[in-house]
């Protein structure tokens, strides 16, 4: 439109009028509104055009949808879309999984069904097959005439009924096939009528010799000469035109909205397929619609507002996606769970009751925790072993000090007192502070041990004797050492002959005592007395904190001094020797030796002459170089002091913390072993598995007749229960024991329960029978999923599940197999009660089977057999999927046991459950509930 001098597009400029769904076009004097394809009206008003209700129903062969602008077909299930997006055609079902069924698939116009081999019947559930016998009553005799399902009445008699889209005939034995059962087998249009389903077909369309299928299109016109006729008028029948039609001089002519091509008759008009050319532009699947396209992702990818470009979606950036590791991947992502958990589901992780099979392994008492678990002992049975599962037997101490414990010797030369502290095992390095330091040795007493600073006491330690008669004697004092600051430090070679020399045999105040435990504690840190008080370079102030524990036994009582004697001896006796470690360490000659290695507890600054100088950034004791920095020495090593390098342990020992001064001794240590073991797990001569000992190490005893151990370094073997015994000695696995007479089976009468093969998820033993009766409560009756069952593969059947309603073979049966099947099937009991037989052979072993129940009211019969009767129940991985899943199967039941709580059960299960697998449970819960909505 032109204002003085200037144009105004307003279709640039947005002041037109027009509808949203119209196209704006400028005029050279104003501007023009037309509606978008799809749409009707003066382009100021659009409306939608419903395709739909056109007498071709759009073109499309079974339903139409309308959509804004445009519409969608879909078919009816048992049919997929075929290319054109009109037309509709057959899926086969058979193709994938043997459709479900047991023995063999047939495939069917819309559907499918299940048949037997001679010899068996099809149960109810239409996929399982039964074993005829040779002699039956009612519906388990061949001849009993029903089509599809039989049922005994009250009065013993038979009566038929037919799967869900059948109708029972006159003759109350045979079943008519109906519309409702896959389309009635037509390819298009059904109609019921007496003779059954007459099928037909859509417009363009012509129905094949075999009454189902439809074939070709129809062109009447294809033919007719392309002619001027001059009659023609858009005013009649639009001129023949599929869409436009103009009048023109030579007659009409017609046009195609976009997206559609002009036939050569120059009436039709036939969609293009924009998807054939460069998968039409999409990343990932391109659509053909009528007159246009879309583009969409595949799942776990989301569209870009291109239209055409698809971007993974990030799942793990959502909160909550996993309960605890999400790992994204291209389309999808992965939840993992910490050690000690349990994925279930998708995204869920649950505790791992490790305490639940076997209590762990744990001898006595089994603790579960978050994650992980615990085992405990009880009262008088001694500390926890070092292989965390065990408890050590309460040891007689034996009359002199072991190879663990600790020693102080101290020895006097003319006014000079020396003492040294051994440790030849079970020393603990512990630097505070630049400051300080700890040292422990030994074991200390149970009591002492929690409240231990410095010093976790190695509660594994089988080595340590127990004994109830035996009294734990403490002494304490605390040393100074003017001008020395704390630091321990090898002493130099001279001096270490000179102490060796004077430290010989004999002399010490304490050389038999039972000293178990020896704490030091080494602090600099302390500030002279006042509050301005300074501390001089070179006149530090260290202290030492010494603590003892020995032991008094009973045994060494006699009888003109008892424990109260001893133990006054023991006193004395640790106060004669602290009061001579008191002088050595006031004339500087208290050793430490670990490794042996002789080392001083703290340091006077400045050289001394026959010793070197301190490095100016030497790294302290426990510590190596690496580069620039000090770093720890690593487990299964030692520092040690000569080198000052990181040393492997010897074997025989190890060593499971960093920055040690020495190796612990592996129990009963025949210095046999790897170097640099870093647990006492990886020490040599642990017993073997189906083997035990008193502390888990060579010499060691097979597991007698009756009991297995399948872990190595056991101090115990593991019965086998229930008076079973085992074929050899030395037995390393449960599968060892034998079960022959092995009670299984039982009574079960709950609303829901599990029926397991012995051992199961293990093998089930050969040569077992078990028996279950399931006797529900009044007014319920049965539902069985079996999720899998892996029974040996032969040709006679040699282990055998059968469900019947008694123990009579001629009873009836609503399940049979002796073969495996990985593919889940859920069905309804024949009979109001079960009688459940588990037998094998005595050649046979297998994983089994752990099949759930659980019992439903009876009033809701008719949809739950709907539901299990239903194919899409089992069409897809993923609804298999939820009959192999426990916590799911668990909220599957809740609905069929309770069809009223289905709409709750939905809402609480929805992200965890596929979207189809909820469609069909509501489609059946909502006609059977709400039949008139």
């Amino acid at each position: 439109m032109r204002t003085g001098l200037r144009y105004v597009d307003e279709c640039v400029e947005g002041t037109d009028n027009c509808h949203i769904d119209a196209i704006c076009q400028n005029t050279p004097r104003s501007y023009k509104c037309i509606c978008k394809s799809g749409y009707t009206g003066d382009g100021k008003h659009c409306k939608d055009v419903d395709e739909c209700e056109r007498e071709d129903n759009a073109g499309c062969v079974h339903d139409c949808v309308n959509i804004p602008g445009n519409y969608r077909c879909t078919c009816y299930d048992g049919f997929h879309l075929a290319h054109d997006g009109h037309n509709c055609l057959d899926v086969d079902e058979c193709a994938e999984g043997n459709g479900g069924c047991q023995q063999s698939c047939v495939n069917m116009m819309g559907s499918y069904e299940c048949h037997c081999r001679e010899g068996f019947f099809l149960s109810d559930n239409q996929h399982t097959c039964i074993q005829r016998p040779e002699e039956g009553m009612n519906c388990m005799n061949k001849n009993h005439g029903c089509a599809h399902i039989c049922r005994e009445t009250p009065k013993g008699g038979i009566a038929c009924e037919c799967r869900p889209g059948f109708e029972l005939t006159k003759n109350q034995r045979d079943c008519k096939l109906t519309c409702n059962y896959g389309n009635g087998g037509c390819q298009h249009t059904c109609d019921d009528t007496e003779q059954g389903p007459r099928c037909g077909c859509h417009v363009k369309f012509v129905l094949h010799t075999d009454g189902k299928t439809c074939i070709g299109e129809r062109r009447l016109e294809q033919h007719i000469p392309p002619q001027a006729v001059s009659n023609e008028t858009c005013a009649v029948n639009n001129g023949g035109c599929d869409s436009k039609c103009h009048d023109a001089a030579t007659g009409v002519h017609c046009s195609c909205p976009v997206g559609f091509m002009l036939q050569p008759d120059r009436k039709t008009c036939k969609d293009i397929d924009e998807c054939r050319l460069n998968n039409g532009g999409c990343d990932h699947i391109c659509r053909n619609t009528v007159g246009s396209f879309e583009c969409s992702c595949k799942k776990g990818y989301k569209l870009l507002i291109n239209e055409r470009n698809c971007q993974d979606i990030d799942e793990c950036s959502f909160d909550r996606t996993c309960d605890h590791i999400c790992v994204n991947t291209p389309g999808s992502f992965q939840c993992l769970c910490h050690h000690g958990y349990l994925l279930y589901g998708v995204t869920h992780c649950g505790d791992v009751d490790e305490c639940s099979i076997n209590r762990g392994g744990c001898r006595f008492g089994c603790i579960n925790t978050p994650g992980s678990y615990q085992c405990t002992c009880p009262a008088g049975q001694g500390r926890l072993h070092w292989n965390g599962k065990d408890c050590t037997e309460p040891v007689k101490c034996h009359s002199s000090p072991g190879a663990s414990k600790a020693m102080i010797s101290c020895s006097r030369s003319g006014k000079k007192d020396t003492c040294a502290l051994s440790c030849p095992s079970w020393a603990r390095f512990l630097p505070e502070s630049e400051n300080g330091f700890t040292v422990s040795c030994g074991i200390p007493s149970p009591r002492a041990a929690p409240g231990r600073a410095g010093h976790t006491g190695n509660s594994t330690n089988s080595n340590h004797c127990h004994e109830a008669a035996v009294l734990t004697v403490k002494q304490r004092a605390s040393f100074k050492i003017k001008d020395a600051k704390c630091r321990l430090h090898l002493r130099n070679k001279g001096k270490t002959e000179e102490a060796s020399r004077i430290l010989g045999p004999g002399g010490a105040p304490c050389s038999d005592c039972q000293v178990t435990f020896i704490h030091l504690k080494c602090d600099s840190s302390r500030k002279g007395k006042g509050r301005r008080a300074r501390t001089p370079p070179g006149k530090e102030v260290t202290r030492l904190t010494l603590e003892l524990e020995a032991e008094v036994r009973a045994e060494e009582t006699t009888a003109g001094c008892g424990l109260p004697c001893l133990r006054q001896r023991m006193e004395r006796r640790l106060k004669g020797s602290l009061k001579m470690l008191r002088k050595s360490i006031n004339q500087d000659r208290f050793l430490l030796r670990l490794a042996g290695l002789d080392y001083e507890l703290a340091h006077k600054p400045g050289p001394v002459a026959g010793e070197r100088a301190e490095p100016v950034e030497a790294c302290r004791p426990g510590q190596h170089r690496s580069g620039a920095k000090c770093v720890s020495c690593p487990q299964g090593t030692y520092y040690h002091g000569q080198t000052e390098q990181c040393v492997p342990c010897p074997a025989g020992t190890f060593q499971e913390r960093e920055g040690q001064l020495s190796c612990d001794l592996c129990p009963g240590s025949d210095a046999h072993g790897p170097l640099g073991a870093t647990n006492v797990t990886t020490c040599a001569g642990q017993c073997s598995p189906g083997q035990h000992s008193v502390d888990g190490f060579k010499p060691c005893q097979p597991c007698p007749r009756g009991t297995y151990q399948p872990e190595a370094g056991r101090t115990l073997c593991f019965p086998c229960g229930g008076s079973l015994t085992t074929k050899h000695e030395g037995a390393a696995s449960f599968q060892d024991c034998d079960t022959k007479d092995r009670q299984c089976g039982g009574e079960l009468g709950e609303f829901t329960g599990y029926i397991e093969s012995p051992n199961y998820p293990g093998n089930y033993p050969a040569g077992v029978e078990c028996v279950w009766n399931i006797n529900p409560p009044p007014k319920r009756k049965i539902l069985i999923v079996v999720p899998e069952i892996f029974l040996p593969s032969e040709d006679e059947c040699g282990d055998v599940l059968v469900m019947r309603k008694n123990s009579s073979p001629s009873s009836i049966t609503t399940y049979e197999t002796c073969q495996t099947y990985e593919r889940p099937i859920a069905f309804t009991a024949r009979s109001r009660k079960l009688w459940i037989n588990f037998k094998t052979s005595e050649a046979n072993s297998a994983r089994g089977f752990q099949i759930p129940y659980v019992t439903y009211d009876e009033d809701y019969e008719q949809l739950v057999e709907d539901i299990v009767r239903d194919g899409r129940l089992y069409a897809s991985e993923n609804h298999q999927e939820i009959l192999k899943d426990k916590k799911l199967i668990k909220a599957f039941f809740e609905v069929l046991a309770h069809p009223q709580n289905y709409f709750k059960y939905t809402e609480k299960h929805k992200e965890m459950l596929p979207k189809s697998f909820i469609k069909l449970l509501r489609s059946k819960v909502s006609s059977f509930l709400r039949p008139y909505k």
